[in-house]
């Protein structure tokens, strides 16, 4: 019988460690399974398995979760946003170096115009009766925040058009690993139909049965790991179909791993950041002493005339007492960098305006980086109106001065505030806002 291959996948896991048990011990039970009856496996990741909101994440800088691909025996994987982005560029170059698996990226390079040691733009694997599969992939383009972190990401369709044409000639089947969305997937596949599968992420979305463009099948599992997928190719590799598995169906061997991740993350962070003398309370829906303190210091590291953020960032109060490092990232877990947008005051005004919705407290907000529950009262420090006049600082605004505005990265997509998505603003990298809160009171409040 001709050979069947088997390609298992998965995609935005996020550091969701609850259910990888469960998909560590099925794909080790299946490819043993596959090996044994004479078919080929393949184990893949699609990006952003890190998170740093875990702590486990976040104490390991990411190497805990390589550990884990490594130990459940994925073949490849390519780069999410979270890895690409929210690491220093000297933490991503050395998130793989131990990595058992090839990382398939073309699309990005440093600022030289190298390509990092770590990557590679393709890879040809041959399997036992001698099929050639080639593996293309790419990541989103998050430009600017690549461009503040030392790296250059290219157009990633552009890339993948090109690791295509120089493995097309070689292969036999090519799968492209693509962490960039569903609408750009589907023209992937309008564009390239050379490509007979594109493993899809970024966006989170779900094929149950996978998707067919042409003679493309597509392939999604959602997010956090509820879903394995699976492909199959059979037939000489004419015929391929693709399903999910749903993981927590799954016999999970270790229902408390997440738990040991999180007190080995805890562990890992356990160093002090200052004495705490007075115990600050997180509000979400007023005003706090906790975020006054934060939009100082958002001002103070930035050099800023004023501050707006959201109230629900803060997760966690500050006890009394020794606060660690620890303490800093439940306090403010989310991956979100500083932002600063420089608008005149009569544009400053009218952000000022629409940051009073009174809609936005109760939202559940999901994404963006944010990694909170409720969008919580927007703050504003070092501006005020009164009586249709802004103040900034305490004095009258004019309406042609240009002022500095610092903020959240997450404002900068257009969802919120579309004038931010225009302005001149500068992100500050590899810092998120917990370091700058750690960093304001390591500095003022060392007792």
């Amino acid at each position: 019988m001709a050979e069947t291959i088997h390609i298992y996948h998965t995609n935005d896991l996020h550091s969701h460690f609850g259910n990888w048990p469960s998909i560590h011990a099925f794909l080790a039970e299946r490819k043993q399974w596959h090996e044994e009856m004479g078919d080929f496996c393949l184990i893949l990741d699609i990006g952003d398995h890190v998170d740093r909101s875990h702590p486990f994440t976040e104490g390991t800088a990411g190497k805990g979760n390589v550990k884990l691909l490594n130990e459940a025996g994925y073949d490849a994987v390519t780069i999410g946003n979270n890895e690409g982005i929210t690491l220093s560029k000297e933490e991503l170059d050395e998130l793989y170096r131990d990595a058992d698996f090839d990382i398939i990226l073309s699309n990005l390079i440093a600022e030289n115009g190298e390509r990092p040691d770590w990557a590679k733009p393709y890879k040809i694997i041959r399997t036992p009766e001698g099929k050639r599969i080639g593996l293309v992939g790419a990541t989103a383009e998050f430009t600017p925040f690549y461009e503040r972190l030392g790296w250059k990401v290219t157009a990633a369709r552009d890339s993948i058009l090109q690791a295509v044409e120089e493995v097309k000639a070689e292969t036999d089947f090519i799968v492209c690993l693509s962490h960039l969305g569903i609408r750009e997937d589907e023209l992937l596949a309008e564009s390239c139909p050379e490509i007979d599968l594109i493993l899809g992420a970024h966006t989170h979305h779900i094929f149950h049965e996978g998707k067919e463009i042409g003679n493309v099948l597509l392939g999604a599992a959602g997010k956090f790991g509820a879903y394995l997928g699976h492909v199959i190719i059979e037939e000489d590799l004419k015929k391929k179909k693709a399903y999910l598995i749903e993981t927590e169906k799954l016999e999970n061997p270790d229902e408390n791993y997440d738990q040991k991740l999180r007190e080995h993350g805890k562990e890992l962070m356990r160093d002090a950041v200052f004495y705490n003398d007075a115990a600050l309370k997180a509000e979400w829906f007023k005003e706090s002493e906790m975020a006054q303190l934060f939009g100082k210091a958002m001002i103070e590291f930035s050099g800023a005339d004023c501050a707006l953020f959201n109230a629900g960032l803060f997760m966690q109060d500050m006890p009394l007492g020794e606060i660690t490092r620890y303490d800093f990232h439940q306090m403010l877990p989310h991956p979100i960098n500083p932002c600063m947008i420089e608008l005149s005051g009569a544009e400053l005004k009218e952000i000022y305006l629409q940051s009073m919705n009174a809609e936005w407290p109760q939202l559940e907000l999901k994404g963006l980086g944010f990694r909170g529950a409720v969008f919580g009262k927007m703050i504003r420090t070092g501006m005020d109106l009164d009586n249709h006049q802004l103040y900034i600082n305490g004095h009258i605004a004019d309406s042609d001065q240009i002022f500095k505005l610092i903020t959240l990265d997450m404002f900068t997509f257009g969802y919120f505030f579309p004038e931010f998505k225009r302005s001149a603003k500068t992100y500050f990298m590899p810092e998120f806002i917990r370091d700058v809160f750690s960093g304001y009171f390591s500095r003022n409040m060392v007792q």
